[in-house]
């Protein structure tokens, strides 16, 4: 029988979320044969896609539609599949089923690591609310006795990726991940995303100034990088 892939999975709190800010890692991943899977809990049909209510006899399913479908060609270009949840956003509301149905992505995917937002942003609640989800997911994915007919998962790390406004937001760059190979396939990605177009260039300076950090903290050539804070202690047998 063959060896399992490898895997790691993204919780996103809108559609678009992860393509800004962990694209590259899941295009570096999953060229490197790793099962990808992200998590969309919503569409961000309401609060992040101004430019589609910009039309009229704009509808919040067509709104959705448009996002769901956006997203799923982004993943695609990234290599990893996706899943919606639709709960809703501005506000985002996960109930317990919805909770449910993420512990068992978990024990399914059995993720190496878990991508997902700063544990804080006073300017999106929804963010914090999804990293609140993803690590209560974690944890009951993790316990013997929920479902224990099934296997619980390990202690995959948590890396929680760069907010919009990062000091607002208490989040502090521990972690440069060097995403020079993809930067081209996570540009594409970019502009799949139709609906905000506006971050296009935005997120493309954020990739060069953590790039250029990267650089400056490794002596390594990095011209492209992604940043993230780690939620847990890294537990090594060496240090260098």
């Amino acid at each position: 029988m063959s060896e399992r892939a490898k895997s790691g999975l993204v919780v996103s709190a809108h559609a678009a979320d992860f393509v800004w800010r962990a694209g590259g890692a899941v295009a570096l991943y999953a060229g490197r044969g790793w099962n990808m899977r992200v998590v969309c809990l919503s569409c961000g049909e309401r609060g992040e896609s101004a430019k589609l209510w910009r039309d009229r006899g704009m509808t919040l399913e067509r709104v959705k539609q448009v996002r769901r479908e956006e997203a799923a060609r982004a993943a695609e270009v990234l290599g990893a599949q996706i899943e919606f949840f639709d709960c809703g956003d501005y506000p985002l509301r996960v109930g317990e089923a919805d909770l449910m149905r993420l512990v068992d992505i978990y024990r399914e995917v059995r993720p190496e690591f878990v991508l997902t937002h700063s544990a804080q942003d006073p300017y999106n609640f929804d963010h914090p609310l999804a990293t609140h989800v993803a690590q209560e997911a974690r944890i009951i994915a993790q316990a013997h006795g929920h479902n224990p007919r099934q296997e619980p998962i390990g202690a995959p790390p948590v890396f929680l990726f760069e907010p919009h406004q990062t000091e607002q937001c208490g989040w502090i760059p521990q972690v440069f991940l060097d995403i020079t190979e993809v930067w081209d396939t996570k540009r594409k990605a970019f502009e799949v995303m139709a609906a905000q177009e506006h971050l296009w260039e935005y997120y493309t300076r954020v990739a060069l100034q953590r790039g250029a950090q990267a650089a400056r903290n490794s002596g390594l050539k990095i011209q492209y990088a992604e940043a993230y804070q780690r939620v847990f202690p890294q537990v090594a047998r060496e240090l260098a």
